[in-house]
């Protein structure tokens, strides 16, 4: 009768530990998402706080190049609204949007010869392509840390754990496929 006990509670300690590590595991998994997140906010913000620089910038040489530069910032705002609101989903098609604004107004600025030789310009222009790519290499991170989170919360056994637990799946940080094509440049001109 003793070695029956001693055996049910070594078993229900066993138990115990592993749903604990995997609680825990899961844990750390939805904090990392979390932080990664937090590292593209920065990011964003960062650029959030140039565009304005860019947009004075241009307004100087393209004057009547107003549909571009309204473009953007009618993007910057939607970008800021869904960072504001947490919704990926949103920001992500916000961000597609930004990024086309930004492509369609860098091959518009090509027009402006004089707008390409202003410093200020030129230094806007590199820190927001260096801020495109780092938010690029860290959505890639974010999205790594979202497909282990979600893969593992529906892997059993930590299923159990994450359904008792209530783990949620996050969505992936994506961009539309207008993102992914040229700019056409010759309709930015006609």
């Amino acid at each position: 009768m003793l070695i029956g006990l001693a055996v049910v509670s070594g078993i229900i300690i066993f138990l115990l530990i592993y749903v604990i590590t995997i609680y825990n595991g899961l844990v750390n998994l939805k904090h990392n998402v979390s932080r990664n997140f937090a590292n593209i906010d920065v990011l964003l913000k960062q650029r959030h706080d140039e565009l304005p620089k860019l947009v004075e910038t241009c307004k100087q040489y393209m004057g009547y190049e107003q549909e571009t530069l309204t473009r953007v910032i009618e993007a910057r705002q939607q970008v800021a609204s869904a960072q504001a609101s947490g919704d990926i989903k949103a920001l992500g098609a916000a961000e597609t949007q930004m990024r086309l604004g930004l492509g369609n107004l860098f091959a518009v600025a090509e027009d402006y010869p004089e707008l390409k030789a202003d410093d200020a310009f030129a230094k806007l222009q590199q820190r927001i392509s260096g801020l495109e790519s780092a938010i690029a290499d860290r959505r890639e991170v974010y999205n790594e840390a979202v497909n282990n989170n979600n893969v593992r919360i529906e892997q059993f056994p930590d299923v159990i754990v994450a359904r008792l637990f209530n783990f949620q799946a996050f969505d992936l940080l994506s961009f539309r496929e207008e993102e992914l094509a040229d700019v056409d440049i010759k309709a930015l001109f006609s």
